[in-house]
């Protein structure tokens, strides 16, 4: 991995548990300063602490719910007042198993203002900073779900599919400038209780893949340091998704989830 020098601050949204955790703390084993954002009440002072003490290196957060655009521009723009970032991982989101006819309003709406409206205006709101550092990076967390619909979850795959397509234009448009912009496609992994839970009930195909918070950020950030511009952590179930027929794979994966359910 090529050692990036003259680097100041990273940005993990969802930095306060699961993957999000995992990033910043491979960040700052990097020597990165971190820049963690999460919720209130979820422990991200805890976290900045255990980073300071551990590798020694800055790092603080901001306290916000992300599926209020008024909440990223006030947050960005004081980001941007008083750091220089060079990396940003659009990592929060958020998902769920229902029926469609039966899901609330708000469970659906905070699905496509996390996962689509958020990353979107993060990245927006954030490229001048990136585009004054001598290099910088963008990765945007998709899933393995952005590759097929799925029943039962039926927004969730559709707001990832939006996040691979709207990293990999950015990607094209911005290619010969100093941002780097990747999109990582993880498949299922234990980052909290309920999650855990869920993918117990799923069975073979839900465990399919299955690999840790940390083994994921550990890859996902090797890759993007070396410009992979799409990061597959595992390419047996890419390969599935892409060789089943729709016929197949859609039920198939219904199935599975629909144990969820139940």
């Amino acid at each position: 991995m090529e050692t990036i020098r003259n680097i100041t601050y990273s940005i993990v949204t969802g930095g306060a548990g699961g993957l999000g955790k995992a990033f910043a703390f491979e960040l700052a084993s990097k020597g990165f300063g971190t820049i963690l954002i999460d919720l209130p009440g979820r422990g991200l002072d805890v976290i900045c602490n255990e980073i300071k003490n551990r590798y020694k290196n800055d790092s603080v957060y901001y306290e916000t719910d992300l599926t209020k655009i008024e909440n990223i521009i006030n947050v960005t723009s004081n980001i941007n007042v008083k750091y220089s970032v060079s990396v940003l991982i659009n990592n929060a989101g958020v998902g769920g198993t229902r029926r469609f006819d039966l899901a609330d309003v708000n469970y659906i709406n905070t699905i496509i203002q996390l996962n689509v409206m958020a990353t979107t205006v993060m990245t927006r709101q954030l490229f001048s900073n990136l585009k004054m550092q001598e290099k910088a990076y963008v990765l945007n967390v998709s899933s393995m779900a952005a590759f097929s619909p799925i029943a039962f979850k039926t927004v969730y795959p559709a707001s990832k599919a939006f996040v691979h397509s709207f990293t990999r234009g950015l990607y094209e448009e911005y290619k010969k400038t100093n941002v780097f912009i990747s999109v990582v496609n993880p498949g299922p992994m234990r980052t909290n209780p309920e999650i855990t839970a869920r993918i117990d009930k799923q069975g073979f195909w839900g465990k399919l893949g299955l690999l840790s918070p940390e083994k994921v950020a550990e890859i996902s950030v090797r890759q993007l340091f070396k410009r992979d511009t799409l990061i597959m952590l595992n390419g047996f179930n890419w390969l599935v998704l892409k060789v089943l027929p729709i016929w197949i794979r859609l039920p198939l994966l219904s199935r599975a989830v629909r144990r969820e359910l139940m």
